[in-house]
């Protein structure tokens, strides 16, 4: 044992299943236990890298695993867990006895630390549920009160014999990268320019490590070079041969009419997408051709089929097999084979904007108003005028200035960084606020073609039912969203949905009516009150819930498909 070290022991470390769908691996490491890290070592002599570490001082929980005699698949039966940042470590040890020694030197060393749970789960996360409590969310509260020393088999450490010694840890060389150990690898989808020094430069198609995931829409990461920062989370995806976000040809959450417009606006010879396939779980191949037949273009769709045998693999047209989705489509790019031409070019909405992230940057949700620049008045609203706008010269933002006198300013304010959390592609993104002076400032996402009421307008007789539809189905995705949230709207309506330039809708001003100052607008004895919008129990009883906002959907959903010219009447 080196001197440094507290304990170390070969055990076995199972592999912390960060998807649902991630398979369980048993693996022999090396534990070494010293007063700041638990870290573990590739346990084979051939081959002494370092897998992994975890920092003593985020470690919150660490206690033995209830297993009510269920099968173990490894010859170690002896398990404990350590619960540090958003994770969970189980390890198995080879008898009782050096659990225990392992328990009570880790809780021994954390004992000072400020982050000990409350609660925690006795019981193993398997196949995607806790089985003390049976919760199907990683992150859910745990089940059990926890107290730091009531649960340990012995109370103090018993001293460390030659039989239990093992031999001193490996030097530390260089991390070996392993796709079935802890690190997670998650590849670039889009660009991305840091904004503050804690930021990370994303570049697309480059890998990068996850590091931390402390905030569902911000995560610390690590380039190949070895700089560290933030991240948006919907920048990147998994690095997996199906995880299909990572190519630019593929589009989550297309429809059969989205698919068609996209590739006819294209009208490229071999203009492609793959797309979900109304079957779950299935993928489809939306093809465009000029030469159809007859001389007439036209665009083919064709489901990628999936063998029964095992290990699964995939095919078009043709039966030739391949392993994986993208090799289908590499394939298919040189070799017709079976379809009506090859695929020769991807289309895909990706190429031209990226996602909207969760403020501009991690943690921060308050702008200087000096970063700001005030371009043309886009229109006035409830609260005050809106205004085109640039944060540091060089983002496009509306900016809304809330008239003194027209909201509840403090509740908003401490209400603002929760809505900041709300990012979703079908609603418009609340970046910050400008707190510090008056006018407050509301700085969200500019979308170019202003309210979805007006857009409606004057653009009457020019939109076909699909498109309609697709716009109904574009508020319908943002507030199921919000539902999912347990958040409600209270005002949904087309004036407060607005069209961006790639005509795609989204939800706008949700919540917003709970800090209106205007006694007109939030009682029915007044002219503004929206009647015409609102259920019975609203405008009876004041009652909001998710279910007023239905109702109030199905009012939008005659606005869009009459294309309403006769204003927006208020009773």
């Amino acid at each position: 044992m080196s001197m440094n070290s507290i304990l170390e022991e070969i055990l076995i470390k199972r592999s912390q299943q960060k998807k649902r769908t991630s398979p369980l691996n048993y693996k022999e490491r090396l534990f070494v236990l010293t007063k700041s890290m638990l870290t573990y070592y590739e346990g084979r002599a051939e081959k002494k890298y370092r897998k992994g570490s975890v920092d003593i001082a985020k470690i919150k929980c660490v206690e033995i695993v209830k297993n009510d005699g269920a099968v173990i698949p490894c010859q170690n039966k002896y398990p404990f867990q350590v619960v540090y940042d958003t994770n969970t470590l189980y390890i198995f040890a080879p008898s009782a006895y050096s659990r225990d020694q392992w328990v009570t030197n880790l809780k021994e060393e954390i004992k000072k630390n400020s982050n000990i749970m409350v609660k925690y789960h006795p019981k193993f996360w398997t196949e995607g549920i806790y089985q003390c409590c049976r919760q199907t969310e990683k992150l859910a509260p745990g089940c059990e009160k926890y107290s730091l020393f009531e649960n340990s088999i012995r109370k103090s450490p018993s001293p460390i014999t030659d039989k239990n010694k093992r031999r001193p840890p490996p030097p530390i060389p260089p991390i070996e990268e392993d796709e079935d150990d802890d690190e997670e690898i998650v590849v670039a989808m889009y660009d991305f320019q840091p904004t503050e020094s804690h930021d990370l430069r994303l570049e697309r198609g480059e890998e990068y490590t996850i590091l931390e995931k402390n905030d569902i829409h911000w995560w610390k990461a690590r380039d190949k070079y070895g700089n560290t920062g933030y991240i948006p989370s919907n920048y990147v995806t998994g690095k997996k041969s199906n995880n299909l976000d990572q190519y630019e040809w593929y589009c989550r959450n297309l429809n059969r009419s989205k698919a068609e417009q996209l590739l006819r606006d294209e009208d490229k010879e071999g203009g492609f997408v793959v797309r979900d396939s109304s079957q779950p779980g299935l993928y489809t191949v939306s093809l465009y051709t000029k030469f159809g037949g007859e001389g007439s273009s036209g665009i083919r769709h064709y489901h990628i089929k999936e063998t029964v045998t095992s290990p699964k693999q995939y095919y078009l047209a043709e039966k030739h097999l391949f392993n994986t989705i993208p090799e289908i489509i590499e394939y298919h790019k040189h070799n017709a084979a079976g379809l009506v031409t090859r695929l020769r070019y991807p289309v895909t909405p990706k190429k031209k904007t990226a996602p909207t992230t969760a403020g501009f940057s991690y943690e921060k949700w308050e702008i200087n108003p000096s970063e700001l620049t005030f371009m043309r008045e886009l229109g006035s609203g409830l609260f005050g005028v809106v205004r085109l706008g640039k944060w540091r010269a060089q983002y496009k933002v509306a900016i809304k200035a809330i008239r003194e006198g027209a909201m509840s300013e403090e509740d908003f304010i401490e209400e603002a960084k929760v809505m900041m959390k709300l990012t979703h592609p079908k609603l418009v993104q609340l970046y910050g606020v400008c707190t510090q002076q008056k006018p407050i400032y509301i700085v969200t996402e500019f979308m170019e073609h202003g309210c979805l009421l007006n857009y409606l307008r004057q653009k009457h007789g020019h939109f076909n039912k699909d498109i309609l539809l697709t716009m109904c189905q574009d508020v319908c995705e943002g507030m199921e969203y919000l539902e999912r949230n347990s958040f409600i709207h209270r005002d949904l309506a087309a004036r407060n949905c607005l069209v961006n330039e790639s005509g795609v809708v989204k939800v706008s001003d949700f919540g917003m009516t709970r800090y209106v100052l205007d006694d007109q607008y939030t009682s029915s004895s007044g002219a503004k009150f929206p009647v015409k919008w609102c259920p019975p129990e609203v405008f009876n009883y004041s009652r909001f819930s998710s279910k007023s906002d239905v109702w109030s959907f199905g009012v939008l959903m005659w606005e869009v498909f009459t294309e309403e010219t006769r204003g927006t009447p208020h009773v």
